[in-house]
């Protein structure tokens, strides 16, 4: 299997157009946009707080789903047939700093204000790099994390950026993973891979609901995970600072609602009990887009950046795709996005409608 072709609409550089792009962001979305934008002739440069380009594809997600040579073969080629300049390990802010995910590996800041008034156009794919904790008796103790920052940090000491005793290890551990989507399972997947002894999955509706899909529970089944569908976390319980367990009442589907969804309950009475190291949350994540009101950029109350039929923002110039405009999805519906956008601003650079 052949690298990740970025530029797939071209084979060589084409004649220049003499604009110049920035692009904030090197996963899927940004990325996807820089090769259909250098196949139209424009310059571009790409903005990103890891230590290489990738995003999420190689930091987020493990190996058995992207090959890491892929995406690696894949930004090279877009920086060595194509010209591409990444400016790694800089993070690009709207004049506030704002910790998350990631942020491990910034050396510099630099301002969307100043990229926006030394480019031609930007196109913002920062993606969703903060990730949600429910509020419980015990989500601050050591030992709790977000599914992001978990699978993050063994990413990274995979792929050589971050030392293996930094990471948060599972070995010889119980764990059990809040959440039944994608992030969960790779959570899950990525505890047993690194020796975990036990663990479960909570999840508040039943099996046959997760958004995971039935192959991929099925795969968990198979390897051991326990799972504990019809349930709901209510209190972590701590020793010394840290984990030690973790209180579950089990759930009941209400009567649908008004459009259709039946809702998880609490049932009286049935709560219990479990021993564990780690809690892992993959119950959600929230769009990033740079921090600050510098610009103004117009974001909805789910944070997410809103962009017109163009996928350009409040601001003139500025464009937005991806997960920090759709919230978080998949690897290829993030691309998709990042070809609209790219596809969009080229018609308004070149001064089409």
């Amino acid at each position: 299997m052949s690298g990740m072709r970025f530029a797939f609409l071209c084979r060589e550089k084409p004649a220049p157009t003499g604009k110049k792009i920035a692009i904030v962001g090197a996963g899927p979305a940004g990325l996807s946009a820089a090769g259909y934008l250098v196949c139209q002739g424009h310059e571009v440069h790409v903005y990103d707080k890891l230590p290489e380009p990738g995003g999420l594809m190689l930091f987020g997600i493990p190996e058995f789903r992207i090959p890491v040579y892929r995406v690696r073969e894949g930004c090279n080629e877009l920086e060595s047939a194509f010209e591409v300049k990444f400016f790694p390990r800089t993070k690009v802010t709207c004049g506030t700093e704002k910790k998350e995910a990631g942020d491990e590996f910034v050396e510099r800041t630099v301002s969307l204000k100043e990229l926006a008034e030394n480019y031609d156009a930007v196109i913002i794919a920062t993606g969703t790099w903060e990730s949600w904790i429910p509020s419980i008796e015990g989500a601050d103790l050591d030992g709790v994390y977000p599914a992001l920052e978990y699978l993050f940090r063994i990413k990274s000491a995979k792929l050589g950026h971050m030392d293996w005793k930094d990471i948060i290890s599972p070995e010889g551990k119980k764990v059990v993973v809040v959440g039944a989507g994608h992030t969960a399972v790779d959570a899950a997947l990525e505890s047993l891979l690194l020796g975990a002894e036990k663990v479960y999955m909570s999840y508040r509706r039943t099996i046959k609901e997760a958004p995971a899909g039935a192959y991929e529970t099925n795969l968990l089944k198979q390897r051991g995970v326990q799972w504990l569908e019809l349930t709901m976390p209510v209190k972590i319980i701590g020793k010394g600072g840290k984990v030690r367990g973790i209180e579950l009442v089990r759930t009941r589907l209400s009567e649908p609602d008004e459009s259709g969804r039946r809702r998880p309950v609490p049932i009286e009475g049935s709560n219990f009990t479990l021993d564990v190291d780690y809690v892992i949350f993959a119950v959600g994540q929230t769009p990033t887009p740079p921090a600050g009101e510098e610009l103004n950029i117009a974001v909805d109350k789910k944070g997410r950046i809103v962009v017109d039929e163009r996928h350009m923002t409040s601001v003139e110039g500025i464009f937005a795709a991806g997960d920090v405009v759709t919230g978080p999805s998949k690897v290829g519906q993030a691309v998709r996005d990042g070809l609209y956008a790219a596809r969009s601003m080229h018609v308004w650079l070149m001064g089409g409608e």
